[in-house]
């Protein structure tokens, strides 16, 4: 037979589920943060509030005192309360705007947002952008590689080629050669997953080349003009073309 007062539904908004399983699981959300998500999950599933606080480790009183901050204020009332001292001077908003930017946009000629760019678009000093990134595990900065291989022997190519490195043949030597430098268009074999928080970009290692050019330069140093010319090939017959065209350019 149930005991105690009876405990008044607790109903999770679609919107609210996805925000507290993803703090839930996320390995760089705050401990009390993650144990609260947990507690309204299982509430919301209809477990007692001694089960939910036998499962995390915590007591009944706290599964109850979270459980009604949700139901009252919904996700707001899973924060901590405001401490004495100085007044927040960065909105809610502003911490959208610099959170939207760095997961939807990219930097005029740059790769991806720095603490500094980002602070200057945003009008944020840049502790604060290095604060909301932290709290949110953004790192725009990193990309990770992956490959999904179709590739039915793909294990046993491995084993032949790690294999060399590991354990040579006597009196031989195992050379990497890789392309000369050239100016390419490629496509990566799968789709890049964009960076989201607590996860850097990824990006498969291989690509697909869609024809290459090759650029040959040169820097006068006396105006310090660059002198550019694109040719088909790489080889010292281009090379020697183009040092021949560069005083022309003068």
């Amino acid at each position: 037979m149930r005991t105690g007062r009876p405990k008044k539904s607790l109903a999770v908004k679609p919107a609210d589920q996805e925000k507290l399983e993803l703090l839930a699981r996320r390995p760089k959300t705050a401990q009390r943060v993650a144990i609260r998500s947990k507690i309204v999950l299982r509430a919301a599933e209809g477990l007692p509030n001694q089960e939910i606080a036998r499962q995390l480790g915590v007591t009944g009183a706290t599964v109850g005192k979270w459980r009604e901050r949700y139901r009252v204020q919904g996700m707001e009332g899973l924060s901590d309360e405001p401490r004495p001292g100085t007044p927040r001077k960065i909105t809610d908003a502003k911490v959208e705007e610099a959170v939207t930017q760095t997961l939807e946009s990219l930097p005029a000629a740059a790769t991806h947002w720095s603490t500094r760019s980002l602070a200057e678009k945003v009008g944020l000093s840049q502790s604060a952008v290095v604060r909301i990134w932290n709290s949110f595990g953004l790192q725009p900065h990193r990309t990770e590689t992956f490959k999904l291989s179709t590739d039915p022997y793909l294990v046993e190519k491995v084993r032949d080629i790690v294999g060399l490195y590991l354990n040579p043949p006597e009196h031989a030597i195992v050379l990497c050669v890789d392309e000369k430098s050239q100016v390419q268009a490629l496509d990566r074999t799968q789709p890049i997953l964009p960076l989201r928080p607590g996860l850097p970009e990824q990006r498969t290692n291989d690509y697909e080349r869609h024809g290459t050019t090759s650029l040959f330069a040169a820097l006068d140093i006396a105006t310090g003009k660059v002198i550019g010319e694109c040719h088909r090939r790489h080889r010292h017959q281009e090379f020697l073309k183009f040092l021949d065209l560069a005083p022309s350019h003068k």
